[in-house]
């Protein structure tokens, strides 16, 4: 076989899940500027480390974001988010939060997407994507110890579950909503702090769908999430929602 038709057999193949999901993920981060333009990615080991997989597939997968045309390759210096203005429609962003009707209108979003994410975070997940859940409840364990609310944390927490569901539609929006997300958390986060407390039971929320996801119980992890973000709703705006009909 000539090498023409090696090159055309290896383009066509399908990738492996592994190599799918690491693909997916990348893009997401380079769609929502954590990796920005013209900035250099982690090299071959920390994304292997990052991901939990071997180097082989982070290698499929950056091969595959330089066919999409969205990372360069610098011999001996790495791989490099390209710069330029994205093609129209390429780029998933939204305006800044201006109003509380933007918080709640995330929040029927996040009703509709994040009990998705959970569910198949529980059908798909491996070692490293259950590991970063973990990570991120241990860190809101703590902060809730302390009497207190990190929304860095707690979007760490959801942003994870994303990541886990390896959904690229999914993962991208959660992260170009980033802003509106964490406002919300904010505010949320506040309104634990009054006199009625209530971190623990927030707390005891995200146990009950990280334990649900670990334990792949698929449909338990989407109502848990369910319950969290419908309970997060109820305890920000406390019955006082917007007409939105307008």
């Amino acid at each position: 076989m000539d090498q023409f038709a090696r090159s055309q057999d290896h383009a066509s193949a399908p990738p492996s899940p592994l190599v799918q999901r690491v693909h997916h993920q990348l893009r997401a981060r380079i769609a929502s500027g954590e990796y920005a333009a013209n900035t250099r990615l982690p090299g071959e080991h920390d994304l292997a480390a990052l991901y939990g997989v071997s180097r082989p597939v982070i290698r499929e997968a950056l091969r595959r974001l330089r066919d999409d045309g969205l990372v360069f390759s610098r011999q001996g210096a790495g791989t490099f988010v390209r710069g330029g203005e994205p093609e129209p429609g390429k780029a998933l962003a939204f305006a800044p939060v201006g109003t509380i009707a933007d918080v709640q209108r995330c929040y029927e979003f996040r009703l509709e997407v994040e009990p998705a994410n959970a569910f198949y975070a529980a059908k798909r997940h491996n070692e490293a994507a259950l590991a970063a859940i973990g990570n991120a409840l241990e860190l809101m364990r703590d902060t809730t110890r302390a009497h207190g609310h990190r929304e860095d944390a707690d979007y760490a927490f959801h942003i994870a579950i994303a990541e886990a569901a390896n959904n690229y539609f999914f993962l991208s929006s959660m992260q170009a909503l980033k802003d509106h997300i964490n406002v919300g958390m904010k505010l949320h986060g506040l309104s634990l702090l009054g006199p009625s407390g209530g971190l623990i039971g927030v707390l005891d929320e995200h146990d009950a769908i990280f334990a649900a996801i670990r334990d792949r119980k698929e449909d338990d992890a989407r109502d848990a999430m369910r319950r969290h973000i419908q309970g997060s709703y109820d305890r920000l705006f406390e019955g006082k929602v917007l007409d939105l009909s307008l």
